[in-house]
């Protein structure tokens, strides 16, 4: 009699409403299979078992502790058929669920829930499409006026008059940094001033790529501005890749040679304010850019004109007019302004309405 009191106390019914499926937007091989989650404190676990179609024997998969209720098998066939059962364990029993029906896993050619990001990518080349074409038929696009970029020729018409070189200096970084990337674009763009205006150009590198790409660019700028015969080797030079040798060398290259124009532009570090306050002692016009935050209020304090941040992104289009790089700017910017609003009308439905339309953005 205690034994079968003992045998009812410990009996567990099986797990109820199992169920298999094919994950979706995946590249198939995976079934979920969910339970019923059973609440006995005599339960140990589940174990699951997976049977394939026209096939007697029943393959144990897993065994999962007593709080699942899922289990992703990652080891089914595509296109063939299976079925699932839960065995709940006690400690001296179990419980056998019913099976499952028959699915099979699928791949997919398209993942739905990367349709937001399909038909974001979709309205924002259209709005550069239109741009780059707006460009093209009128290259006086407005864009925010840039202090420091609108006193290049004035810095360069300075050097000029003085008989002096401008210095360039493109930063201490690798051609892998974006702020090096740009710096080179307004160096071209610096390169052909010069070279119409006749004023010699100094350009010290801190990396022996990004001398070889500078270099380039240089020589590019006087054969466009039509004085190839005014490029010579000396005009772009490497000095070191040690951060403050670099540092020294630049100052005194400004100590010795009294550049009338500094451009400081690209990517620095803690040589920053060496080299901007030698340079300010020297009584140069002095034109700075940066990405490299910790540097700016080194540069905004020595300088007389500094680029903050996506300024010096959009100085070579705004420099050169061309119409590609002015259509870029301009379409970044209505993308930009597009994301936010909708970030702002999404999450005044998602407050509002309680809509979760925000988990897809």
């Amino acid at each position: 009699m205690l034994s079968l009191t003992l045998l009812l106390a410990i009996t567990i019914f099986p797990p109820e409403h199992v169920q298999a499926r094919d994950i979706p937007n995946d590249e198939g091989g995976k079934i979920v299979v969910t339970w019923d989650r059973i609440n006995a404190p005599e339960l140990i676990g589940y174990r699951v078992l997976r049977q394939q179609r026209n096939s007697d024997k029943w393959d144990t998969l897993a065994f999962v502790g007593r709080l699942n209720n899922r289990y992703i098998d990652d080891a089914a066939v595509n296109r063939i058929e299976y079925r699932y059962q839960i065995i709940a364990v006690a400690e001296s029993t179990q419980a056998v669920s019913q099976p499952s029906a028959y699915t099979c896993s699928l791949p997919q050619w398209f993942d739905t829930s990367t349709l937001p990001a399909l038909l974001g990518t979709v309205i924002l080349s259209l709005i550069f499409v239109f741009f780059f074409d707006r460009a093209k038929r009128d290259r006086n696009l407005f864009i925010r006026r840039i202090a420091g970029l609108d006193a290049v020729e004035e810095a360069l018409g300075r050097a000029t008059e003085m008989g002096r070189a401008t210095l360039y200096v493109p930063g201490l970084s690798t051609m892998s940094d974006v702020a090096t990337i740009a710096s080179l674009n307004i160096l071209g763009e610096v390169a052909k001033k010069t070279a119409q205006f006749g004023t010699p150009l100094i350009v010290p590198v801190a990396d022996p790529i990004v001398y070889t790409v500078a270099r380039e660019v240089v020589k590019e700028a006087y054969t466009t501005a039509g004085r190839p015969d005014a490029f010579h080797q000396d005009i772009v030079f490497f000095v070191t890749d040690q951060q403050f040798a670099f540092a020294a060398a630049v100052d005194g290259i400004m100590t010795r040679e009294k550049p009338a124009t500094n451009f400081l532009i690209g990517m620095f570090w803690a040589e920053s304010l060496i080299i901007a306050e030698t340079g300010a002692a020297t009584g140069a016009i002095q034109i700075a850019g940066t990405d490299a935050v910790a540097q700016l209020p080194f540069f905004i304090t020595a300088c007389d004109y500094t680029l903050i941040g996506e300024e010096l992104y959009a100085a070579s289009a705004y420099i050169s007019r061309e119409p590609v790089l002015l259509g870029g700017i301009k379409a970044q910017d209505y993308s930009k302004a597009l994301i936010v609003f909708m970030i702002l009308v999404f999450s005044v439905l998602a407050l509002s309405f309680n809509l979760p339309v925000l988990s897809w953005l």
